[in-house]
């Protein structure tokens, strides 16, 4: 078992940034410190609990707690991300062989399997990268399938030599009895393993997580983690086999690195302190498109507005019913508030006509603008007779234009009524409906360009490069013409740029850097003495030494406790000359299994098994050296060669 510590460093720093609960007064830093290192070693402490934790919630779109669980989230680690990507259904029939082999697959990581494949013929042997077919029962007539992924990504088997398959055995009824069904969750996984194990090949951006066993189906949870793009092939995987070109295309990815250029770039980088400020100069462009009533609107008062559609709106107010007003020579007061948009979209604006029985005024924002019958100009009763027994009408046409600006602007109609009357005034506005261009500069760039202590640095015009490291490259990007569009209209704009991209290096300090300390305090430090050196403000240098102590950090196992476990089985292994168990004198065997022990310390003992080590640092290394050994060696005695030997 290989422990995946390693596998979750990254992710395990953000996710493990909490505030455990309790008194952190009462504590000291070091209890805190423990206390924290407890509860993450509860939930990160071997390779089981860090897969069920992280590893598989993490790229198959779970929900992951911090480590008090106090909080939980869904980290998003993967492109794409399916709780079940494969589900392998294996059914033995009465002759041993897997009558049904079903595997249903999630292709494009959807959650919807949308690809299904069925054997064509029963499964009589098990590899480790493919599957092995002969007439049911026996071990006859049989055909060799390798797992492999055809060219638009498909999952298929394709018939292959014996040799070009590894680690095959026999499950059906020749080789023993009921091996299939005794054994199924092995074949489930050694079945699963060669599809997972062709699938990641043909596409490396995949990740298997989590394989669950449940009856005679195996589910595979996977995601896909690097290389976010519709084409499977990822340029990394080319170094395996050409080491030498890391370097140059190191080299060249540092180039283009933000990253990188920003290190380089630091005071640490340069020697000196300096730093870099990114702004930019943008053109904003929008085409504004508006109705009448967009531009003037009645907020308040009056009782009418009509709207004519082709840039023409009209307000009425006043109470025009015939007799609708009464009294003896009383005034009556209409007000109506008229709300201006944009005053320069306004073609004009008319008191187009009004009328009163008996007597009327209209003023606009208090000014007195049209009156009649009579000359009545100010604010209490007219100077004539009051009763003028019919209807005064006036069609002033006036224009109102030059008062109404941006903002709310009150129209106020006067009556005065003898016995019974009436009154009535209409505004009507032409507005300019068409679409107007707006254009506006957002100019970041403006402190920068001022500070003596910066100089532009890299600046992109539209795409083109003008400066680079400082110098002027001499490019200029040609006048570009652009299509402005709004929901009711569009417009082509021609504009010299629309978007300069500007850095300015800049003089954070003038003083370099003063590294000395710091080697001072490395070269003079001790595993329990701290020795300084600081310079004060005179010049004048202190040295210093004091006692230096880490806390105790506790005993740490040297690796992660496994134990070694061994069941009996029939020798099924098959090869070219058949099924190796019919070639031994005694079929019998044992497979061997690898646990990771559990907090108690205890091995967990699979079904049949019996215990071969107990739980610990297990080094079977040796072991495994003399057994490549002697199959090497093994291998080269049954080569026919003419040498004598």
């Amino acid at each position: 078992m290989v422990s995946k510590a390693g596998l979750l460093s990254a992710p395990l720093a953000g996710w493990m940034m909490l505030a455990l609960t309790g008194n952190a007064a009462a504590q000291t830093v070091e209890d805190r410190a423990r206390a924290a290192a407890s509860a993450s070693q509860a939930k990160t402490g071997d390779s089981d609990a860090l897969q069920q934790n992280y590893l598989t919630p993490g790229l198959s779109g779970g929900s992951v707690s911090t480590i008090n669980g106090a909080t939980s989230f869904s980290p998003n680690l993967a492109c794409q991300k399916t709780a079940t990507m494969i589900e392998i259904l294996a059914q033995p029939a009465s002759t041993g062989d897997l009558g049904t082999l079903s595997i249903s697959r999630d292709k494009d990581l959807d959650g919807t399997f949308d690809e299904a494949l069925s054997m064509p013929k029963p499964v009589s042997g098990v590899c480790a990268n493919g599957i092995i077919g002969c007439d049911a029962g026996t071990w006859n007539n049989c055909h060799n399938y390798q797992w492999a992924v055809g060219s638009a990504g498909e999952l298929k088997l394709s018939e292959v030599d014996l040799s070009a398959l590894s680690a095959c055995y026999c499950i059906n009824a020749s080789c023993g009895s009921n091996l299939a069904w005794t054994n199924l969750a092995t074949v489930l996984k050694d079945i699963g393993g060669g599809v997972v194990g062709a699938l990641t090949t043909a596409d490396p951006r995949i990740a298997v997580t989590q394989a669950a066993v449940d009856g005679p189906v195996i589910r595979y949870t996977g995601a896909q983690t690097t290389s976010c793009t519709s084409a499977p092939a990822v340029s990394v995987t080319s170094y395996a086999s050409d080491a030498s070109s890391l370097t140059s295309d190191a080299n060249a990815a540092s180039q283009v690195s933000s990253v990188f250029q920003t290190l380089a770039g630091s005071p640490a980088g340069l020697g000196k302190s300096q730093e870099m400020r990114d702004c930019a100069v943008t053109r904003n462009l929008s085409l504004q498109s508006s109705t009448a009533s967009d531009i003037i609107q009645r907020s308040a008062g009056g009782f009418a507005s009509y709207d004519y559609g082709d840039g023409t709106i009209a307000f009425a107010m006043g109470s025009p019913s015939d007799n609708s007003l009464s009294g003896s020579c009383t005034l009556y007061d209409f007000h109506m508030t008229l709300h201006v948009t944009d005053a320069s979209r306004l073609t004009s604006v008319r008191l187009t006509s009004w009328f009163a029985d008996d007597w009327g005024q209209v003023r606009i924002d208090g000014k007195l603008v049209s009156w009649g019958p009579g000359d009545w100009q100010g604010n209490g009763l007219p100077g004539g007779v009051c009763e003028q027994k019919k209807t005064f009408y006036a069609y002033p046409n006036l224009d109102l234009t030059h008062y109404l600006t941006n903002g709310d602007h009150d129209i106020w109609l006067r009556v005065a009524v003898a016995l019974g009357g009436e009154t009535y005034a209409l505004i009507s506005a032409s507005v300019d409906s068409a679409c107007h261009l707006t254009e506006t500069l957002t100019d970041t760039c403006v402190a920068n360009a001022a500070d003596t202590s910066c100089h532009l640095y890299n600046e992109t015009v539209d795409g083109v490069q003008t400066f680079v490291n400082g110098i002027n490259t001499g490019l200029k990007p040609l006048s570009q013409s652009r299509i402005i569009s709004s929901s009711a209209c569009q417009q082509s704009v021609t504009r010299d740029f629309y978007e300069r991209d500007r850095r300015y290096q800049c003089v954070a300090s003038t003083a370099t850097p003063d590294l000395t300390r710091g080697a001072y305090i490395i070269d003079h430090s001790t595993e329990t003495l701290l020795a300084d050196r600081t310079t004060a403000a005179d010049g004048t240098v202190t040295t210093s030494n004091s006692a230096f102590a880490l806390p105790d950090r506790g005993t740490v196992s040297s690796c992660e406790a496994v134990c070694k476990t061994r069941a009996p089985k029939v020798n099924a292994d098959a090869a070219l000359a058949g099924v190796v168990g019919s070639k031994q004198n005694d079929a019998a065997s044992y497979d061997t299994f690898y646990h990771a022990c559990t907090s108690a310390n205890t091995c967990p003992l699979g079904s049949g098994e019996e215990l071969v080590t107990d739980c610990g640092c297990i080094d079977d290394f040796p072991e495994a050296v003399v057994m490549m050994q002697s199959l090497r060696l093994s291998g080269a005695d049954l080569v026919c060669t003419a040498t004598q030997r």
